[in-house]
């Protein structure tokens, strides 16, 4: 079974395709036209992935779409019934579009893939599975277990927000499904929206902003009860109900009532690039934990309907790896496995793998350890062919190395001084996270770093924490975890011999004081709560990554580096060697690496002139 899976018109478009279940490729629109989470359909994308198979349109056995359109439009309609007379602008701005464009879905996916090729229409067998179907196929399927209970949380598909789920052998049974407008991944967007970040964008960076936030203090221990009294009720099963008289976003064109939660909080919804204060940080700190608090119990929950010994999950707030540490630690489940692409990009490839397993009824291609996704590494590559063309349409001067071995020495040795490396090798990565084949490194062990990566490199809030890539054998040397986490997909505590110990007013420091405060001898990788979003390195799944990360350990005895994403702030991930030198030559990176090619800042033409390079994105 040959089939093409398609996300797309919300955000996040992407293409995935597989063959009688193993995955061929996977890519988001966004890397090949530049436009952050876009939601336009993903015609790139879905040419990349028939190139990648070799496969036309006319072979495809099916196209399947994430969601079901007509469902969601039907949600649509019942709720502005219920909240008539309210949101009559809202529904009046909705409805052109529906009624224009999304009530004839198929003839817009019908008309992409013609901008793709020519194809046979009559031939096309169309599917739209459920959307958190789509996205309980993503995690169960590529994953290494026969039997595994499934938990699927994000802001809403057609009506669910959340499902509960049984995986076993081929088949998925849906168990449990909580319903808008109540919603986990609602809650935590509308304070995303309240605290001067992008919704269905910024949810990373208040998840960033939370160990900011004082534990100990009376202010967070307050709105946390402030939450849970006014805004959301959780119920013993991880159930919620969220009190709409707060809310905006069922019928409104904002997430949350503004001087309702002003009154609440005592603090007016802050502006998108305005300061940031300590009660923002205490507030980011009291949502993160309610929401701990609803997923650990959703946990404790699926344990219960399915007694299984592993829970896979995904869907938007699978991608809050402060909470999977938690769930992970928590000994719910012996088992725990994440889709490195949770949010609605993997619904791609989840509806292409729900259709080859449910409604062609094949039988389970039984994943190898630790999955089918083959390092979330699905997307393209490019040839040293390709590289030298691009030198020479910019003009670049270059080094090729034949042995690698003295490319991993120069690399290494640039990061023990203190330069930060753009690494670009093999094929992208699927997903929110840069994993190794384009990414920006840094030497763990400089305090300086975080900031110099920020402010000078990604041109973006000074407090977005990093992470750490460590070799996958030397992760309990560092860190308080002893399990893969290949997607830096879960946080776990800086073990205490690392620690430094804290000056006494500590607690009174400002935030920017406590931020370059040296708590470690990983400064840069270790946020203010001493925690780490951890990505351990495999030699079998990136043996170039790994050997770079092992010759560093070789000349400084540390095993690990910084790894944030090739790109700026409001740029995606770079794609091709032409977007990694453009980002190189815009930014103050002082290395760059494409397949066995290096790049040295200064010996590049007019590379003073970094304004000549800059693009400019909308941000984020």
């Amino acid at each position: 079974m040959k089939i093409l899976g398609i996300s797309a018109f919300y955000h996040d478009s992407a293409a995935a395709i597989c063959e009688n279940g193993k995955i061929i490729a996977a890519a988001q629109e966004e890397r090949f036209t530049r436009d952050k989470h876009t939601p336009d359909f993903p015609k790139n994308a879905v040419k990349y992935c028939l190139e990648e198979s070799g496969f036309s349109i006319d072979e495809l056995d099916a196209v399947v779409f994430y969601d079901k359109p007509l469902l969601k439009f039907e949600r649509l309609l019942e709720t502005y019934y219920k909240f008539s007379p309210k949101g009559f602008i809202s529904f009046a701005k909705a409805m052109p579009v529906w009624l224009n464009e999304k009530m004839f879905l198929k003839k817009l996916i019908r008309e992409g893939l013609k901008e793709v090729e020519e194809y046979d229409s009559k031939r096309l067998n169309m599917l739209f599975p459920e959307h958190h179907l789509s996205h309980a196929a993503s995690a169960y399927y590529p994953s290494p277990y026969e039997d595994a209970a499934i938990l699927t949380i994000d802001g809403v598909g057609e009506w669910s927000t959340a499902i509960i789920g049984h995986g076993k052998g081929s088949s998925i049974e849906i168990l449990k499904e909580l319903n808008f407008p109540h919603s986990v991944g609602l809650l935590y967007s509308a304070f995303t929206y309240f605290l001067g970040f992008t919704v269905n964008s910024g949810e990373y960076k208040l998840m960033g902003l939370a160990p900011y936030g004082h534990p100990d203090s009376e202010e967070t221990s307050k709105f946390e009860e402030l939450i849970k009294k006014h805004l959301v009720e959780i119920y013993q099963d991880g159930s919620i109900w969220l009190n709409q008289d707060y809310f905006n976003y069922a019928t409104g064109l904002r997430m949350v009532k503004d001087n309702k939660w002003k009154e609440l909080f005592g603090i007016e919804r802050r502006g998108a690039e305005s300061e940031l204060k300590q009660i923002h940080c205490n507030l980011a700190l009291a949502i993160q934990r309610v929401t701990e608090e609803i997923v650990l119990k959703m946990a404790q929950e699926t344990k219960k309907l399915t007694n299984s010994d592993n829970l896979v999950m995904a869907g938007g707030v699978a991608l809050n790896c402060v909470a999977n540490g938690k769930l992970q630690k928590s000994g719910i489940f012996k088992n725990l496995y994440i889709q490195p692409a949770a949010g609605d990009a993997g619904g791609a490839l989840g509806a292409a793998l729900a259709a080859n397993y449910i409604a062609f009824e094949q039988a389970r291609v039984k994943a190898d350890q630790p999955d089918s996704m083959d390092g979330s590494y699905l997307g393209p590559s490019y040839s040293n062919k390709e590289v030298e063309l691009m030198c020479r349409k910019v003009k670049a001067n270059y080094t090729k190395y034949e042995d690698l071995d003295k490319m991993y020495s120069l690399v290494a040795e640039k990061l023990s001084e203190g330069m930060v490396v753009g690494w670009f090798q093999g094929r992208m990565e699927f997903g929110p996270r840069a994993l190794g084949n384009r990414s920006i490194l840094g030497d763990a062990r400089n305090p300086e770093m975080q900031k110099k990566l920020n402010l000078k490199i990604k041109y973006r809030e000074g407090f977005r924490p990093f992470a750490p890539s460590v070799l996958a054998e030397e992760v309990s040397t560092y860190f308080d975890l002893d399990e893969p986490s290949p997607y830096m997909l879960l946080v776990s505590p800086v073990k205490e011999s690392r620690r430094k110990p804290l000056p006494a007013n500590y607690n009174e420091m400002g935030l920017w004081e406590r931020l370059y405060q040296e708590r470690s001898d990983i400064q840069s990788v270790t946020h203010l709560d001493f925690s780490a979003r951890i990505q351990t390195v495999h030699e079998n799944t990136n043996p170039r990554y790994y050997n770079l990360i092992k010759e560093f350990q070789r000349q400084t005895s540390y095993g690990l580096v910084v790894n944030t994403s090739f790109n700026v702030r409001g740029e995606p991930i770079v794609c091709t060697p032409h977007d990694a030198y453009r980002c190189f030559m815009s930014t103050e990176m002082d290395v760059l690496v494409i397949n066995e090619y290096v790049f040295i800042k200064t010996e590049q033409p007019d590379w003073e002139n970094k304004e000549k390079w800059m693009v400019a994105f909308k941000m984020d």
